[in-house]
């Protein structure tokens, strides 16, 4: 059964309907690839009889005929998305125990379109991080080079769906931490428009920038599960009401050879001997600049005047809204509380010193400052202003560019241990992700196929807020000219 790890979505379904295995069948290899794959610790929870019994109860389906658009079809999920009755961690000590109540709005979603719920993956305590070494449990390894991080915070996810364990998976982005580590993973990676997709059950880290999306080996996938966890939520109150009127299409067409004439896209590919940048990132934006001239796109290199403080900003509002979302965990309503504690003040600093980690901690620290009277006008409000910058300036591009092409990291998976005792090398790795956070707007990694390196080379397809059905056609059509790993 193992050849039918590497279908598609669509593939899945059409031989499920057609009987030509069952979805226990099908599930079994899922969890016989997750024992293969064990040692690179992609999951933190991973409940095979529970779910093989979901697989059992979608085969009933099946065969009364009540199938639905995911029927039987595994998704592995973050562990930082609630689901009910499932243990939630989001890879901290302080959630070691934490049992949700209920179910984020995508869970609920994915449930009635029959998919089986497949795993908690591994991921940056509280998506704080970009490699996943920032686990209180455990470091996920890169299926591509075990030696290598698969990149975070969202690494499990982006791992499960890269060891074909799962054909796709949930993350969250708060400044990259789906597209980087699909970059790395060497697949697709979507973070949509801000308050697209519901963001009701997903455990906060800096909520004015938080967004939930799919991880998948082809556009048409990434396509499918968007259509399904995607529009308003009443639950939610950063849901955009605009999402009650927008469709997606599953089956997105490529462009045509006059569609493209008429596209002009915007492009910011790093230089020769830019600092920062991997000569691999370098050399394949090069000679994907040239292949995208080939076949006929107008391109036009952009420059940005704000995209350099993206990550000074960013430092500024995440923490400040981490400082303020972190406060619950205080060792009094759920969660770690230390037995050392002699008084009330003492089970707040010791339940949260001893059940944070190292990076979480120095992010709650630099919020709380960066709040704190005396310097709130100086580093919090002036980070705001600037945020509003950058928003007003990618409508700007918007109003003369279809879309706008650059690397989703500045270099290639970098190894295991190698930046953990860095911060400011780690936070650098997010510098060309971050902006679309700030900005609110789509953004999709796509693998580009490299003759310069192993790995696949992370590209973003930006575009303007809502207009991802746009982004899907562009990677379709890059898909149809062999360009994409898939």
């Amino acid at each position: 059964m193992e050849e039918i790890l590497n279908h598609t979505i669509h593939e899945h379904l059409k031989n499920l309907r057609e009987k030509k295995y069952s979805v226990k069948e099908y599930i079994t290899a899922c969890l016989q690839q997750a024992e293969r794959y064990k040692d690179y610790f992609i999951f933190i929870n991973l409940n095979a009889e529970k779910i093989l019994k979901n697989a059992e109860e979608s085969d009933q389906r099946y065969q009364k005929k009540e199938n639905r658009s995911l029927e039987g079809i595994p998704v592995a999920i973050k562990d930082n998305i609630c689901e009910e009755d499932e243990y939630v961690t989001c890879a901290s000590k302080i959630l070691q125990n934490f049992i949700s109540p209920y179910s984020a709005t995508v869970i609920k979603k994915l449930k009635e379109q029959g998919a089986v719920l497949f795993g908690r993956t591994n991921m940056d305590e509280f998506a704080m991080g970009s490699s996943t070494e920032n686990s209180a449990f455990q470091i996920t390894k890169n299926p591509l080079d075990p030696e290598r991080v698969p990149g975070g915070s969202s690494g499990g996810s982006a791992a499960a769906v890269a060891a074909k364990i799962t054909p796709t998976s949930l993350g969250s982005d708060t400044g990259g931490s789906i597209r980087q580590p699909a970059a790395f993973c060497g697949i697709y990676g979507l973070k949509p428009t801000y308050g697209r997709v519901s963001r009701y059950g997903l455990v906060a880290f800096a909520s004015s920038l938080d967004q939930i999306g799919p991880f998948a080996r082809t556009i048409d996938d990434i396509a499918l599960i968007f259509s399904i966890i995607q529009g308003y939520d009443p639950k939610d109150s950063t849901s955009h009401p605009k999402s009650k009127e927008l469709e997606v299409d599953p089956n997105p067409l490529p462009f045509n050879k006059n569609e493209i004439k008429k596209l002009k896209i915007g492009i910011y590919f790093p230089k020769e001997g830019e600092e920062g940048f991997d000569d691999i990132i370098i050399k394949t934006c090069n000679q994907f600049q040239y292949n995208l001239e080939k076949q006929g796109f107008r391109l036009e290199p952009i420059e940005s005047s704000l995209w350099k403080y993206s990550i000074a900003i960013y430092y500024i509002l995440a923490t400040a809204e981490a400082s303020s979302n972190l406060a619950r965990y205080d060792g009094i309503r759920y969660g770690y509380r230390s037995q050392n504690a002699k008084n009330l003040l003492d089970v707040y600093i010791r339940s949260r010193t001893e059940g944070f980690g190292n990076e979480v901690k120095r992010r709650i620290l630099l919020g709380t400052y960066v709040l704190s009277s005396g310097y709130y006008e100086a580093f919090y409000h002036k980070a705001q202003k600037a945020r509003k910058k950058i928003r007003e300036e990618y409508k700007e591009f918007f109003k003369t560019y279809d879309f706008i092409l650059m690397p989703t990291t500045p270099t290639i998976p970098f190894k295991i241990g190698e930046k953990v005792n860095d911060p400011i090398s780690m936070y650098k790795s997010d510098i060309l992700t971050i902006s679309t956070n700030l900005g609110g707007i789509p953004s999709l990694n796509i693998p580009l196929i490299s003759e310069y390196s192993q790995f696949p080379v992370g590209i973003q397809i930006k575009s303007n807020h809502f207009e991802e059905n746009k982004i899907f056609r562009l990677a379709k059509t890059f898909e149809t000219f062999g360009w994409i790993k898939t």
